[in-house]
């Protein structure tokens, strides 16, 4: 089995946890109340650009040079196509500022960058892996389940379970099994820890989101 097969394994409670969350089944029926969505997109714009950095750092950090070209790649996408996507929401929902960091996205992407600059590639990969995984994963499942005609956030839904970006997650993943097939038993281990914590704060990141959580 590969480890990516057998990592996603262990984090189905947690999957399983986003696909039962409010904001994911308001969202796939349109029902969102439109204040939690614009909190949503502007914490996850800033997350974007953070996320972006993040993945160059890794890019640079990488060994196959095809690797690195993938991951020059996302970061380009993570900051240029999908903060597009993100502008245009900013004007169809009237959003104006992003804000600032609010505490779901700042621990987030402080985990992420800290586990980029710190850990080994194989860790931060495996770090950043869930924000494609599990964002395909949730945009496949709200597209085959949503019955709603004119969903005022059919763009989101498009997004995440389109063909383009889910080409660029098997690659994420294929990367991931590579690294972990040629390191040792010990990293494979912090490699499962890390995804894991990142597909919690995934979780965390949504529910945010529906609870309009800020600092206080």
């Amino acid at each position: 089995m590969k480890w990516s097969e057998s990592t996603w394994k262990e984090i189905q409670e947690c999957y399983q946890s986003i696909l039962n969350m409010p904001f994911i089944k308001e969202l796939s029926e349109g029902s969102l109340p439109k204040d939690k969505f614009r909190f949503y997109m502007a914490q996850d714009s800033l997350y974007l650009e953070h996320f972006g950095r993040t993945l160059s750092l890794i890019a640079a950090k990488i060994t196959d040079l095809h690797d690195v070209l993938a991951f020059m790649r996302f970061a380009e996408n993570a900051i240029v196509v999908e903060n597009a996507l993100h502008e245009s929401y900013f004007k169809d929902f009237g959003l104006t500022d992003k804000g600032v960091l609010e505490p779901a996205c700042h621990h987030y992407i402080h985990f992420l960058r800290s586990t980029a600059a710190l850990e080994s590639v194989e860790i931060a990969v495996a770090a950043v892996l869930p924000c494609f995984w599990i964002y395909r994963e949730v945009g496949n499942y709200i597209y085959e389940i949503q019955n709603t005609v004119d969903n005022p956030y059919e763009k989101w839904i498009a997004t995440y379970a389109g063909e383009e970006f889910s080409t660029a997650v098997d690659q994420a993943i294929a990367i991931c099994d590579r690294l972990a097939e040629n390191t040792t038993e010990e990293t494979r281990k912090k490699m499962n820890e890390a995804f894991a914590t990142a597909s919690r704060m995934e979780y965390h990141f949504w529910e945010a989101a529906y609870e309009l959580k800020k600092w206080k």
